[in-house]
């Protein structure tokens, strides 16, 4: 395919993240102007569009334009993507309205079928140069554990038929889904993107030391997911288990850190992608300590009750490292520009909403009410992320 297809498949991915801040700023306004839609529905609406429409097409974009043999037929990529999109328009159009209901249940449920396909599509068409590749072996693993992730969807629909809405396996199937979306899917994805980028500049990870790699990060990545049982209160093995998950992570992390900085440098990165880089390191420093923080019972309860730290700690992770990550390799492989000023834009909305969130929640911790205003303020730093993003797609204009 030509690079502006992808050119346009990554617009249209950014689109949808704009439409998901737009339905984060109505989410946020709720309060303040007493808007009619029904808010459960509307937060429906807004995290699928977030995680399935942004994420997952700037991933799955990225994907197909580093992996996928050149010589394969683009026909049956086409198909697979309109067939995501008509899954996609088909969410946004009901969600908001009806919630999870019949419409809305059916058209979430023909986009995992299509995702199945995509991932069928993309192992059988990987280019055999890359075959060998550390970074195609990430890949694959987070595709895998995206598949594995929507066994929590599959779930939840025996669950309501059998135990109820209330029911913790309610719960946990939904926090299931996340962390293998996160934790697995989407991070391991940019990993292997990051990965793949030093071996295109002739940078080879040791086998020996690859291999302790990804064994200690998918140890921690299937261990930490009992950090998102711990608000049941389990026996103590589970708090075991689900701090070994959380230094498993840790020193993955940073074992791939101690492999690769030396050949950043290869990278040509230019000052913006220096800046966006750093700022995905420190933010996944910061979110890998909040999960270690969390092994503690008292921290766990703490995170439960007050749901403004989890939702800060969601945000964290899906607009900072993972939402960067995107921009991040948009930009490096030259598919989009991101220029400073617009990266500083975004940047600047997300670290102001940020401290808002978990201000909001520590103050309730400690049983001191938010300022006056909080939630005008909070409302209005949320407009800089949408601002940069048009910022970014008529920057892009010119591009297609």
């Amino acid at each position: 395919m030509k690079e502006n297809v992808y050119r346009q498949h990554l617009r249209i991915a950014v689109i949808y993240f704009g439409i998901a801040t737009v339905l984060g700023i109505l989410l946020r306004s709720y309060s303040i102007f007493s808007f009619g839609f029904n808010y459960k529905y509307m937060v429906h609406a807004h995290s699928h569009i977030a995680l399935l429409g942004w994420v997952y097409v700037g991933l799955t974009t990225l994907l197909h334009y580093c992996f996928v043999d050149r010589n394969t037929s683009s026909k049956r990529y086409t198909y697979i993507f309109i067939g995501t999109q008509g899954t996609l328009i088909g969410m946004l159009l009901t969600f908001p309205f009806q919630g999870y209901a019949l419409f809305s249940i059916i058209f979430s449920t023909f986009f995992l079928v299509v995702s199945y396909i995509y991932t069928y599509y993309f192992w059988k068409n990987i280019d055999p140069k890359y075959k060998e590749s550390k970074g195609l072996t990430c890949v694959k693993a987070a595709l895998v554990y995206m598949v594995i992730s929507s066994l929590g969807p599959w779930a939840l629909g025996i669950i309501m038929n059998t135990l109820g809405g209330q029911s913790i396996w309610y719960r946990l199937s939904i926090y299931f889904y996340l962390h293998f979306q996160y934790n697995g899917w989407m991070i391991l994805a940019l990993i292997g993107l990051f990965i793949y980028s030093m071996e295109l500049r002739g940078l080879e990870l040791p086998r020996t030391s690859f291999t302790r790699f990804f064994l200690t990060l998918n140890t921690g990545i299937i261990l930490t997911f009992f950090l998102s049982t711990l608000w049941t209160e389990p026996p103590l093995g589970i708090y075991v288990m689900a701090g070994l998950g959380a230094v498993a992570q840790l020193f993955a992390f940073g074992y791939l850190w101690s492999l690769t900085k030396n050949g950043v440098s290869l990278l040509s990165l230019s000052n913006t992608q220096h800046l966006i880089l750093k700022s995905i390191i420190i933010l996944g420093l910061i979110k890998l300590n909040l999960q270690l923080l969390t092994v503690i019972p008292y921290f766990s309860r703490m995170a439960t009750i007050y749901l403004d730290l989890t939702i800060g700690y969601l945000h964290l992770t899906f607009l900072g490292v993972i939402s960067m990550g995107i921009f991040f390799f948009m930009n490096h492989f030259g598919l989009f520009q991101i220029s400073k000023k617009a990266f500083l834009c975004y940047l600047s909305g997300f670290i102001l909403s940020e401290v808002l969130i978990f201000y909001k929640g520590l103050f309730a911790w400690q049983g001191i009410a938010a300022f006056n205003g909080y939630a005008e303020i909070l409302a209005l730093s949320y407009v800089l992320i949408p601002l940069s993003l048009a910022i970014i797609l008529i920057q892009n204009r010119s591009r297609f």
